[in-house]
């Protein structure tokens, strides 16, 4: 019986110390979160940055609680390309994988940029079982691959405004728009990508018929075009009232610049990414007086003091990166992403993907863009109320190069102010 105890008094010990070992280092591994997107552009560089904030604030508190042990996040990125022109589908999804086969994450965030390249990607997050929410990408299109098979696509998230909501806010400026001046001819200019030439759609169909608009004109521009001189003189001749551009290109920018340039006595009021934040003023000359945008998340490159999460996270994101955000897509989302993602894993207490993403599914957060909780879709719920869901903003450029905020009436700082020319039909 001695010689029994001493062989496997030794055996005991170290298989103890084996597992005191495992523990040790499962404590010490970090959870790794990826951001497989399109850096090369303000909104998935910036997003990447909310991304890496999010994560430096949870670990500065001591990490995610998983089941019995603290571990920290980190962040691996990388950048597939798929917004740039010219860029396959298929050499997107190549980066996609190869993050998920290199760095073995626990999920992902960002995610693709163009709604092209998330909607193939699906099939390759439900192949490997990696929860995603993404945070650009907007077609609904993902939602209803969701619904149809929900075993399938369980995986697969979204934070931020997508197509419908964006129809929704636009909607409500151009109501907002004839409501208080009467009037109801617009022109429609949309980049050539999914989401935009799916938004001038949903405008036409479900508000412009509906409610008595002419749609004078509507043209599609392919991604990197830089001279829409042409449409504006057609805008002019045939006196649209509005004009209601889609686009999320770098250049497109410059169809603002023209239309200043220009003088064209229309009310320009729509989307334009580079109009989001406050460094567009010096980046087009101080010729975007005037212009309405929609910023498709609140905290994105604008902050409310009527939500004050939204104010906090747009200092501290200035303070971290040493300049102001730019990108009114993208951002926000992200940051609220991860602070979602670490939620759900302290409630699952396991990074097992089928639990965490079931855990995603039933986030109720109070953020940045205000109350966060995600549809059968899971698809985050916008709507005008922060106290109730999450909220885009609309506003306007003023001759002195301030952004007001017009709508929704929940965060509301002034009226709108018609371009010279143009006057009220009312």
């Amino acid at each position: 019986m001695k010689g029994i105890r001493f062989i496997f008094g030794p055996i005991l010990m170290s298989l103890v110390l084996a597992l005191f070992l495992v523990a040790e280092v499962s404590a010490q591994t970090p959870i790794v979160i990826g951001v497989p997107t399109s850096t090369g552009f303000v909104e998935g560089k910036e997003a990447l940055q909310a991304v890496i904030m999010a994560t430096e604030e949870i670990n500065a508190k001591g990490g995610v609680q998983v089941g019995g042990e603290k571990r920290m996040l980190k962040v691996e990125s990388i950048d597939i390309r798929d917004a740039a022109p010219g860029v396959p589908v298929p050499e997107a999804l190549l980066g996609l994988e190869k993050m998920i086969l290199d760095q073995k994450p626990a999920a992902l965030v960002v995610g693709p940029f163009r709604s092209e390249a998330l909607m193939a990607g699906m099939d390759i997050i439900a192949k490997y079982k990696v929860p995603i929410i993404g945070t650009i990408a907007m077609s609904p299109a993902s939602e209803e691959k969701i619904k149809q098979e929900p075993e399938k696509y369980r995986y697969v998230f979204r934070t931020c405004l997508n197509a419908k909501y964006l129809v929704k806010y636009l909607i409500g400026t151009m109501a907002f728009i004839n409501e208080q001046f009467g009037f109801n001819k617009v022109y429609i200019m949309n980049q050539d990508v999914a989401w935009a030439r799916k938004t001038a759609e949903l405008m036409t169909e479900l508000y412009f018929k509906k409610a008595g608009w002419e749609v004078l004109g509507s043209e599609s521009y392919p991604t990197g075009t830089s001279d829409f001189s042409s449409a504006l003189m057609k805008i002019r001749a045939q006196g649209a009232q509005v004009i209601l551009p889609i686009f999320d290109m770098p250049q497109s920018g410059i169809l603002v610049k023209q239309w200043h340039t220009m003088r064209v006595p229309a009310l320009m009021a729509g989307f334009i990414s580079p109009l989001a934040g406050p460094g567009a003023w010096k980046t087009f000359e101080a010729k975007i007086g005037g212009a309405i945008n929609c910023n498709f998340e609140l905290g994105s490159a604008i902050a409310s003091s009527k939500v004050p999460a939204s104010e906090a996270y747009y200092a501290a994101y200035q303070t971290r990166w040493g300049k102001a955000m730019e990108a009114g897509h993208g951002p926000a989302p992200s940051y609220e992403s991860v602070y979602i993602l670490a939620e759900a894993i302290e409630r699952a207490g396991t990074l097992d993907p089928d639990i965490l993403a079931a855990e995603i599914a039933k986030t109720d957060r109070q953020g940045v863009m205000g109350r966060i909780r995600f549809d059968e879709g899971h698809q985050a719920v916008y709507d005008y109320d922060p106290s109730e869901a999450a909220i885009a903003v609309v506003f306007q450029w003023t001759a002195e190069g301030k952004r007001v905020i017009v709508l929704p009436e929940a965060v509301s700082e002034g009226r709108i102010q018609l371009p010279e020319g143009l006057k009220s039909l009312k």
